[in-house]
């Protein structure tokens, strides 16, 4: 039966009902990976019931759900709780286990494991979301709600540890910091491959337009398509030409005309469509969206013919704030790391920081260009000590986050500083300290840590289209990677206590 409160009038409070009764899990032999997953998702949900942070989570949901609603009926309130509680666990359970709305909707319905984690299975019936359903519930809660929920398990964790059955409290004292970039689900921005990507939006949405029955007079819009790829293919000869220039120019100048054609006639398969809907089977938000879609790359296309004129004609230089990287993904920015492999990337930056349990204590996904990393340690600092208090004792970082500002800062307050300072002769004098030597040698983990979070949980590249819905995705990572580290330390300490309880009874 779920936790709640007695129901008042329209209160944000959650109604006691008997949830359906779930089959048995199957018990499987032989496989070591099935148990170990079997263990985390059952200890997952032990930690989620216990310390009633779903409950929180839920109520959260309620309030927003109950707002101007003059009266709701208590099968309609039972059934929202329903699905809060399953969007919850589903969007838990699909992040661990690494698959995309598809994948997880077929996981489901084949797992009693996972079936079991999510309140899905009963006793006559299982009944699984749907991909559409799970992407629904990836954007049940605004990301507020989700940061809170993340930030009351590390207090709930560091307060009583009991209740998540940690074999030790959360050190809310030291924390590791570390950048990286979030990588967004866009190929390398090519300014002529952007012409060819304007050139394919536009003329697949005229063509969605014309098997309505709104027609212009014009060239079937798959011949601009296949025109658009030969001189994609002709641009990227041209580099083993003599005079490989000239002819990149040329080849420029005729995309460009080609693309102008393309966008004359997006404008007038736009307004036809705006004026003339309601002789097509769809709805008005129907064709909303295939407007949206012409004006997404309309408003930006002339600015994209100016960038590659001026690149490739002209041999100017565009700087980096103006220049559009992608049509779908206006919020992706250009982030120069100079590492091997990786100088310069595509996405947000992504800012970390671990305490020496491998927890996720404070994280930012930034939507503009980044500060310099010793302008992100204050920042950091602040938005920990307004989610525990003022707990914070040691700071570890790499020499990015160093300067005499963050220096004094930490003096100031009384933290200790462990960040690699810049100059070689200050990092000679202060490795006489053990204290300082032991946070950069535990530091040296952030970097695989980092790797964890961005590699295994969100995915190269995050696929998550979008600025608020990328902060979002990264939100409900590190709330899923905090309940998985957590499970780990627990039941990696309910072996070592079976393991010595085995070992005396031995002896």
């Amino acid at each position: 039966m779920e936790l709640g409160y007695t129901l008042a009038p329209m209160a944000a409070t959650i109604i006691p009902f008997e949830l359906p009764l779930p089959k048995v899990l199957p018990t499987i032999e032989g496989n070591v990976d099935y148990r170990t997953l079997r263990d985390q998702l059952v200890q997952i949900n032990q930690m989620l019931v216990t310390s009633g942070l779903e409950d929180q989570l839920i109520e959260a949901d309620l309030k927003q759900w109950l707002q101007g609603r003059s009266s709701v009926s208590a099968k309609a309130q039972q059934n929202r709780q329903l699905h809060s509680r399953r969007a919850l666990r589903c969007n838990i359970a699909r992040l661990l286990l690494k698959e995309d709305y598809r994948g997880f909707a077929v996981r489901a319905a084949d797992s009693p494991l996972v079936q079991f984690f999510c309140g899905l299975a009963e006793l006559d019936r299982v009944q699984v979301p749907s991909k559409s359903t799970l992407q629904r519930y990836d954007t049940w809660w605004p990301e507020a709600e989700v940061r809170k929920l993340a930030t009351q398990l590390l207090q709930t964790g560091a307060q009583q540890p009991e209740k998540l059955y940690l074999p030790e409290a959360v050190d809310l004292e030291t924390c590791f910091l570390d950048t990286t970039c979030v990588a967004a689900n866009i190929h390398y921005p090519v300014d002529w491959v952007l012409l060819r990507d304007a050139t394919r939006t536009l003329m697949k949405a005229v063509k969605l337009i014309r098997e309505q029955g709104l027609k212009h007079r014009m060239e079937p819009p798959e011949s601009f398509i296949t025109r658009i790829n030969r001189l994609c293919i002709e641009m990227t000869h041209t580099r083993a030409k003599q005079d490989s220039n000239r002819h990149r120019k040329i080849t420029l100048r005729k995309m460009d005309r080609v693309v102008g054609t393309v966008a004359a006639h997006a404008r007038r398969y736009r307004k036809l469509l705006d004026e003339k809907w309601e002789q097509t089977d769809w709805t008005r938000p129907q064709a909303e969206q295939v407007l949206r879609r012409i004006d997404q790359v309309l408003e930006q296309l002339p600015q994209a013919r100016k960038q590659a004129r001026q690149r490739i004609i002209s041999g100017e230089v565009v700087e980096n704030k103006d220049k559009i990287l992608s049509f779908y993904e206006r919020e992706v920015r250009v982030i120069v790391r100079k590492k091997a492999g990786a100088e310069v990337e595509f996405g947000n930056t992504l800012l970390l920081g671990e305490n020496p349990q491998g927890l996720i204590l404070d994280w930012e996904l930034f939507k503009e260009t980044a500060p310099a990393d010793s302008r992100l340690q204050e920042r950091s600092r602040e938005r920990m000590k307004g989610a525990f208090g003022p707990v914070l004792k040691n700071v570890g970082a790499d020499r990015g986050f160093h300067s005499e500002a963050n220096q004094e800062a930490l003096a100031k307050d009384g933290i200790y500083d462990g960040v690699c300072p810049r100059s070689p002769h200050e990092l000679k004098e202060r490795g006489h300290s053990r204290k300082f030597k032991k946070l950069q040698r535990r530091r040296a983990q952030t970097e695989a840590r980092v790797a964890i979070v961005k590699n295994v949980f969100l995915g190269q590249p995050l696929r998550s289209k979008g600025y608020e819905h990328r902060a979002l995705t990264v939100t409900w990572t590190v709330l899923t990677h905090n309940l998985w580290v957590m499970a780990r330390l627990t039941l990696a300490a309910r072996d070592e206590a079976r393991a010595a309880q085995k070992a005396a009874m031995a002896a």
